[in-house]
């Protein structure tokens, strides 16, 4: 017996069924397409849903407003934290004040909720990163978190440990893991 003849035969059959396992073949890819666009469409791709439509474009890309004056304890604290009602409303008293969606942060704040905005960036629960060194180092925002002042709705991200590596070792800054971001 030939040590081909398997290989030989295994071509022959795949070209008697060439038709068939062209169309099987097509059907996978078409049914993987539209279970992708399906469960993925472009509008899952720029983040979670926001309590309120918050517009990072229109804020700090067209008024212009600082990140800080939003996120104020990113230069004293570990975490950047996430605007009080109070400073939503700082403004909004005066600028479309009847909105819908203003109204809502009023309803927030007259019930002493903080609003309930959803969380868009992470990073692992073990690791402690600190905005305050790193603002004082002079990072701005947008070396992690892009360029906020073009997004309606923040994508956010997932934050590994290879960026974090990659950032400290161009920089030339601290990478003793203990140190640094696991303490």
């Amino acid at each position: 017996m030939d040590p081909l003849s398997p290989l030989l035969n295994f071509w022959q059959w795949i070209r008697r069924n060439l038709k068939p396992l062209a169309l099987t073949g097509l059907s996978g890819i078409t049914v993987i397409l539209f279970l992708w666009l399906f469960y993925a469409p472009p509008a899952a791709m720029i983040g979670p849903e926001q309590p309120i439509p918050f517009s990072h474009r229109l804020h700090s890309g067209v008024k212009l407003i600082q990140c800080r004056y939003c996120h104020p304890y990113v230069e004293r604290s570990n975490h950047p934290g996430l605007p009080p009602v109070e400073k939503c409303l700082h403004c909004h008293n005066y600028i479309i004040a009847n909105h819908w969606w203003i109204q809502k942060e009023h309803e927030y704040y007259n019930t002493r909720t903080p609003t309930p905005w959803v969380k868009a960036n992470f990073l692992a629960e073990h690791v402690l990163f600190n905005h305050q060194r790193h603002i004082r180092y002079g990072l701005e925002c947008e070396a992690c978190h892009g360029q906020m002042e073009t997004m309606d709705r923040v994508k956010g991200k997932h934050f590994y440990m290879g960026f974090c590596i990659e950032c400290h070792e161009e920089k030339k800054v601290n990478l003793g893991c203990w140190l640094a971001c696991h303490s």
